[in-house]
């Protein structure tokens, strides 16, 4: 059913002031429509009590007393507020030794990803480039089939790169799937016009990439940032295989280390008792932290996210 709603406009004109009276119609939702919406809203708002709780939980953990949380009576705010779990982790001179050296992966990391992508992605977005037909099937192939570890092992070794920065820098450094969104989004924001325009003006290439195809790119340039930047700062396995010297480990590593791999051999059962007790309340403590910086990152280039990822989702 329809409800008219009444809209009146004042217009000005020559002979004076006068009025113009419209009516809009608005539909009236149906019972039927009424009950669905409210199921879906019902659905959401479970949806998000089962992904926030875990969140909370984690966060009041955090913030709560070892014994409280080994006992299991946290449950949604902290429980004898303290902040032994997060002095326990700053404490620790290796978990500061692996914050600094993921923070030096990620910006490193990032910088030579996006750079080697922007290099490799615009050339392919260009129906001019020779070769270009190739170079586009052998980028999609890898998405498909890999070397393996093995091969990727002697590779990384033959190269000189084992127990060192490189090692987590260079191997995975371009990513097939971000060279398609980049390639798609520079086809369909720098087109042919522009680039014959820029050609007949006597611009290069590498000053059209920097004073044109660069300040037009900013949407994709955080969206891979992004991907770069989250998936070396989460990145652990390669850092397990490449990786001989404790003092190059990331934060993952050295988290693993920590909690999934401590022995120590305790005094007596107090004081096993008591270390159980941090390492559980730090597990909760290393997460918060480990998070801080995606979590920092994140709202700065969330805007440029979803329009760069639209427009680089069609493949063509």
């Amino acid at each position: 059913m329809r409800r008219p709603d009444a809209c009146r406009t004042t217009v000005c004109g020559r002979k004076g002031r006068f009025e113009v009276t419209a009516e809009r119609t608005r539909i009236q939702e149906s019972p039927g429509d009424k009950l669905f919406l409210g199921g879906v809203y019902t659905f959401l708002l479970l949806a998000l009590v089962i992904v926030l709780y875990p969140l909370v939980y984690i966060v009041s953990a955090s913030f709560s007393s070892p014994e409280a949380v080994a006992s299991g009576e946290v449950w949604l705010f902290p429980v004898h507020f303290s902040l032994e779990g997060y002095k326990a982790v700053f404490g620790n001179s290796l978990i500061l030794t692996g914050y600094a050296n993921s923070l030096f992966y990620a910006a490193t990391g990032t910088l030579i990803s996006v750079t080697l992508t922007i290099m490799i992605a615009y050339p392919l977005s260009r129906k001019t480039f020779y070769g270009r037909g190739p170079l586009i099937f052998f980028v999609l192939f890898t998405m498909l089939f890999a070397g393996g570890l093995i091969p990727t092992y002697m590779v990384v070794k033959t190269l000189g790169l084992i127990d060192t920065r490189w090692a987590l820098l260079l191997p995975n450094a371009i990513l097939a799937y971000q060279v398609i969104i980049a390639r798609t989004f520079f086809q369909s924001t720098v087109p042919d016009e522009l680039v014959e325009a820029s050609q007949l003006d006597g611009c290069s290439d590498i000053r059209f990439i920097g004073s044109v195809v660069l300040p037009l790119s900013k949407p994709i340039i955080a969206v891979l940032a992004l991907m770069y930047a989250v998936g070396q700062w989460n990145a652990y396995f390669d850092a397990l295989i490449y990786l001989k010297t404790q003092e190059l480990y990331p934060l993952q590593l050295i988290l693993r280390s920590i909690l999934v791999l401590n022995n120590a051999t305790p005094i007596d059962a107090e004081e096993m008792i008591r270390r159980q007790q941090i390492a559980e309340l730090m597990k909760y403590s290393l997460i918060i932290v480990a998070s801080i910086p995606v979590l920092v990152i994140y709202p700065f280039v969330q805007k440029y996210f979803v329009k760069g990822v639209l427009i680089g989702s069609v493949k063509g």
